[in-house]
């Protein structure tokens, strides 16, 4: 088989956060993914938000615009994800100990 291989290691670490949490947008996720694993760029969520949706690893659930006062204008868009049919959580432990220690 040619070219990059389509697993990916955030990727997983995605699913694995929207497994927990069930619907989620994008920065909202990133804040969680790198107080879990702390080494990574939101370049990089968003990327693989993007290829996930793609592979239908990921969803797209609704896409809500926001009122508030940002830097860059009067409204922000938050696209909110959730786990598509080819999605294959494998139920990290770290994740879910990070969300019981949240939670108390």
């Amino acid at each position: 088989m040619r070219g990059r291989p389509t697993k990916s290691v955030i990727r997983q670490n995605i699913i694995e956060i929207i497994n927990v949490k069930k619907k989620v947008y994008g920065y909202e996720l990133y804040t969680y993914y790198i107080d879990i694993f702390p080494k990574v760029h939101i370049r990089s969520v968003y990327y693989h938000l993007k290829k996930g949706v793609a592979l239908k690893e990921l969803e797209i659930k609704e896409v809500k615009e926001e009122k508030g006062n940002y830097s860059w204008g009067d409204k922000a868009e938050k696209v909110y994800y959730t786990l598509g049919s080819n999605a294959r959580p494998k139920n990290s432990k770290r994740v879910l100990n990070y969300f019981l220690k949240k939670s108390e």
